[in-house]
């Protein structure tokens, strides 16, 4: 007990230490007031272009969105942060943007988070330690033919305004000096802190380093815990590691995967999960189960994950690199999905809506049978609960008001899959409920997420209707479907 006192008081004082060599410099002061200037100033054309603007999701101001990061809980606020290009609707000059919520639902949006200077603001983490909301991100710096990725850190007391470290970086190379060496994912286990970085082996295999240290500024390799030995890709991004139901899961975003089907991997990058076991003494991470896919829709990737009050939530980039994202039109890109609930079940990770979502219903408006060839009418908002009878096919078209079809959901009987097809693109698999045969359908001005069942099968996918929503039964016999419209959560 007295030796963990006496580690206390030292931890205490090397945080304090770390927090006090920050620095915020007069341009970096000048850059960010200068952002959200240009923030304030372009975001009217967005809030007058609305026709995709999402109202539940995740989406930024103006510009580009794409990976999230520094998922936390702090301060009595959920945070979330995200890889922000304010000045283009494409991938560019790398910030962190940040929002904050109560109940992983609605959403507001804070100050900009890190500003470029030398580097890039690549994806990374949150941690709270002694107070001090501390942020671990990947530096990317290019030059005139390569580029190199450090690991830096970051300090904020309030969770809002936020200092580089002065004797950044924390983790300069990985062991092989692999070029590609980002997105650390940070966590505290006893008197260590732990950190996972996503690289790529000197044979182009995709694999995950692990680190540890006492005070997050000096940083001891431990292991390459996880490494594809087969046809996972070449570079595998944004690692998260943690436990589930007692066992160790490894969620990846692998880039290159060889072993498409008809069913799985269709899309250009994937996220996905390994379960195993392991052992901190040696830093031996032990698959048990293979990798899985997480999400079958067209559009998921790289994810983050947060434990809090025994819950272990996650949030997505709603997004892929070669999407066409027609909102660039309308002056931003890109968003993330709705917030999701994980549990594990047998071998199987489920991922349900977290429940505070349900404060976004309004009146339900249809609750009964739909008849072949009726239709429900929404607006730019919906929910939809879908009783499944698993001995009959079941056929939805949802489409824009002034769309012939857009997505075709539907249960095929004979081949027992799920099947949603976006104008021709199809992502389907099977579906082995673990409970519940009901669907859940989330409609957004430019999204659809479908969780099956228990969440043992989601679909998420970015969709543009022309006009307001219409859910028209192409079935042969009726089908059982409570709608409700859903309220804003997000700023327009």
């Amino acid at each position: 007990m007295k030796t963990l006192q006496v580690y206390s008081v030292i931890f205490s004082i090397i945080v304090t230490a770390l927090a006090c060599e920050l620095r915020e410099t007069n341009e970096e002061i000048q850059s960010k007031r200068h952002v959200e200037e240009y923030i304030n100033k372009t975001r009217p054309f967005v809030v007058d272009n609305p026709r995709y603007r999402l109202h539940y999701h995740i989406a930024p101001p103006v510009g580009w969105i794409n990976d999230p990061a520094g998922f936390t809980y702090y301060k009595e606020n959920y945070h979330v942060f995200y890889e922000y290009n304010p000045f283009n609707t494409s991938y560019g000059k790398t910030h962190w943007g940040h929002v904050i919520s109560k109940d992983l639902v609605t959403w507001t949006q804070l100050p900009m988070a890190l500003i470029p200077e030398e580097e890039l603001c690549f994806s990374g983490s949150a941690i709270e330690i002694e107070g001090t909301l501390v942020l671990m991100y990947t530096a990317h710096k290019k030059n005139e033919s390569s580029f190199n990725e450090t690991q830096y850190l970051a300090f904020s007391n309030d969770g809002v305004v936020f200092n580089k470290y002065v004797k950044n970086p924390v983790i300069s190379f990985a062991n092989n000096n692999s070029l590609d060496f980002r997105d650390p994912k940070v966590w505290r286990h006893g008197d260590r802190y732990y950190v996972v970085i996503g690289s790529r082996s000197s044979d182009d295999k995709g694999r995950v380093l692990l680190y540890k240290s006492k005070d997050m500024e000096y940083w001891e390799y431990v292991s390459e815990i996880a490494k594809n030995n087969g046809d996972l890709g070449y570079m595998w991004e944004c690692p998260d590691f943690f436990e589930l139901n007692g066992r160790f899961v490894l969620l990846i975003s692998p880039q290159g995967l060889t072993n498409k089907t008809t069913d799985r991997y269709q899309n250009q990058y994937q996220v996905g999960y390994i379960i195993g076991t392991f052992d901190y003494a040696t830093g031996n991470f032990k698959e048990e189960i293979a990798f899985q896919e997480l999400d079958y829709g067209h559009d998921f990737y790289t994810t983050q994950t947060l434990e809090h009050e025994g819950i272990r939530h996650l949030i997505g980039w709603m997004g892929t690199w070669y999407a066409i994202f027609p909102e660039r039109e309308d002056g931003w890109a890109g968003a993330m999905t709705i917030t999701r609930q994980l549990t594990l079940n047998g071998d199987r990770i489920l991922m349900k809506p977290v429940q505070a979502i349900e404060n976004l219903r309004g009146p339900p408006i249809f609750d009964g049978y739909l008849e072949p060839d009726n239709i429900i009418s929404l607006n730019q908002t919906g929910e939809l609960i879908i009783t499944v009878n698993l001995t009959e096919d079941l056929i939805l078209n949802i489409r824009g008001e002034n769309d012939i079809s857009l997505i075709i959901l539907k249960w095929d009987m004979a081949t027992k899959k799920v099947v949603l097809d976006r104008n021709g693109e199809i992502r389907q698999g099977e579906w082995k409920p673990v409970l519940s045969t009901s669907w859940r359908v989330f409609l957004d001005a430019s999204s659809i997420e479908v969780f099956c069942g228990e969440g043992e099968m989601t679909f998420t996918s970015r969709v543009y209707p022309n006009g307001m929503w219409r859910v028209v039964n192409m079935s042969v016999q009726a089908v059982n479907v409570t709608a409700y419209a859903l309220y804003r959560s997000v700023p327009l």
